[in-house]
This record gives structure tokens, sequence and C-alpha cells, in this order.
């Protein structure tokens, strides 16, 4: 049986230098600050990623690309198909087999057109996944663009029976669907792992396995704590989850160049240099030079603040064990 994918799985950017080519230099050093800031899984070639607008080619060295930088490090998981012609798709989706990632995404909204009903999108699904090894561990992304298609209870239950999913990128925004779907996927190597900010937290407390959102792009280090350690220190968990909420209301805002932005800042990335918009429009987003400045305060403070908290944990077991010592 495949074992879930757990923890903190940013989505992954793709940097661009200012003629709009990939960047491989940066995306070397996103990689590793990435896996620095604790991320226990990578979802490459996404909506984040700009998949929409990347060539094939391009997709596919992506992926390549990740999986042989990373090194097995951590599993790397992979997207990309972005056509509407399911004959296209499964083109896209078996490039990626072959490219050394650890696992393949099907997109939700690829299985059948906005209007469909249910039985021709799991007709869609099961047709994707034949033409896929059964070796090969595969996950689900509910993406928003160009639609949102949220998957069914039953295709949930036909993708946990499969024991084929490892992962759920959960995009309902919704705690009640979220904790269902977490007791309906019990005993499979299906994990749900909500992406939505401002149920973060709850959504963990009721058995979601991490986060994979787009402000992982942003703090990351911050959603692994509150994954990790939230449920030991409620109070302090509480109160960063409302920071972490807030701070996702930049999203619309002008996202992914904003997270670029951030990376610029941090000299992981090069540009703010997007394809899917200009970035020369965050322009027109009033002060958001200035709530990033915010959110990067905010990050520094609760950083400190996490690192206050191990150092009193730490002191207070070195007396209880001193105790405990002198008692015995």
């Amino acid at each position: 049986m495949f074992s879930p994918i757990t923890g903190i799985m940013p989505v992954v950017l793709t940097p661009f230098h200012e003629d709009a080519s990939i960047d491989w230099e940066s995306y070397a050093r996103l990689l590793e600050w990435y896996i620095d800031k604790g991320a226990d899984a990578l979802f490459a070639v996404c909506q984040s990623s700009e998949m929409h607008e990347l060539t094939l080619e391009e997709r596919v060295a992506l992926a390549k690309f990740t999986a042989r930088h990373v090194k097995n490090r951590i599993p790397v998981y992979a997207s990309g198909h972005v056509s509407q012609d399911p004959r296209e798709q499964k083109r896209e989706l078996t490039s990626m087999v072959d490219t050394g990632v650890d696992g393949v995404v099907l997109v939700t909204n690829r299985l059948a057109s906005e209007e469909a009903e249910e039985d021709t999108a799991t007709h869609g699904l099961l047709s994707l996944m034949t033409e896929l090894p059964r070796d090969l561990p595969l996950g689900l992304y509910e993406c928003p663009a160009p639609y949102r298609r949220l998957l069914t209870d039953d295709q949930i239950k036909l993708c946990a029976d499969s024991g084929r999913f490892t992962m759920l990128k959960d995009v309902s925004c919704d705690l009640e669907v979220v904790a269902r779907r977490v007791e309906m996927s019990l005993g499979s190597p299906l994990s749900i792992m909500n992406a939505n900010a401002a149920i973060a937290w709850p959504a963990m407390q009721a058995g979601a396995s991490g986060f994979g959102g787009v402000f992982n792009n942003i703090h990351p280090d911050l959603y692994k704590w509150l994954y990790r350690e939230g449920k030991q220190n409620s109070s302090l968990a509480n109160e960063l989850a409302v920071f972490l909420a807030t701070s996702a209301l930049a999203e619309p805002m002008g996202y992914p160049a904003l997270a670029k932005w951030f990376l610029k800042r941090e000299g992981v990335l090069k540009t703010t240099t997007c394809r899917k918009m200009d970035h020369k429009d965050l322009k027109r987003f009033w002060a958001l030079e200035d709530i990033l400045q915010r959110i990067e305060e905010g990050n520094a403070i609760y950083r400190q603040k996490i690192t206050e908290n191990s150092t009193q944990t730490l002191v207070l077991s070195a007396r209880f064990a001193s105790n405990e010592s002198t008692t015995n």
C-alpha cells in the first residue's frame, strides 16, 4: 500500500527571467528554500507554477528538474495536464511518468466540462487512471481555474478504495466538507490536504493531513509549526492561525507575483516576472507593498514567539526531569 502525503506541501512557483524564460538558477534556490523551511513534499507543475502558460516541454522539464534536484529528500508530485481534449490530457500525464517524480496529480476540472454530470466526470477519472502505471502513486487537485470542480462523496470513496491515491489538495474551503472527507478516507492511503488558509487550523484539528495552500510560498515554516506543534501549544496556535488567515487575504492582490515579490526580497528569486499576469499590475493594488512588509514583520514576530515557546518548553522539561531525579 502507498503511504499518504502528510504535512506541508508547497505549490511550487516557476521563476522567470525578465524575458519570461525559465530561470533555472532561481528555481534551484527556491526548491532549497522550501526544504529549508520544512516542506514535507512539493507539488510542482501546478496552477501556482503557471502551468496553463507553460508548454508541455517546459512542464516536463520542470518536473524532471525538481525530481533530480530534490534527490528523494522529500516526495515530489507533479501535474500539468491542462488540455480539454482527453486524448491530449493522457499524453500530458504520461509524459510526467518518466520524469522521476514520486507521484502524478490529476486535476479534477479536467475530468469533464463544467456543465457535465457526475457520471461523466467519474468516467473521465477512471479513463485517466487506466493510462497511468498502477505502481505510481496518484494525487488529486481541485484546481479552481479555469473553473472549480469539487469531487463528490462517491468519487472520493472510489479514489480512497482504489488504494492508488495518496493526497487530495482540497479546495472546498468548507470545514464540514474537509472533516467528512477525512472520515471517508480513513484506512486508505488517501490524505486530505486542505488548501484554504481561513480554515487551516480547524481543518488540521479535524484530521486534515497538513496544508497545501498558496501561502506556503510566504511562510511555510509557520504552517509547519501549526501542524506539528499546534495541539501542544493551543494558545499560540490560535493566535498564529488568526495571523495566517489574515495574511492570506492578500492573495487576490496579484498572486503569484506578490509571492515572487516576497521571495525576491528574501534573495531567492531575481525577478517578479509572471506569464499569467503583468507583474507591474501590482501597482494597481494600493499599499500592497506595505501590506507585504507587515506580513514580513509578522513572520519575524511569530518565528520569535515560536522560538521563545520552544525554549520555555525545554526549560520546563529540564526542570521536571531534574525534580524527578531528585525525588527518586
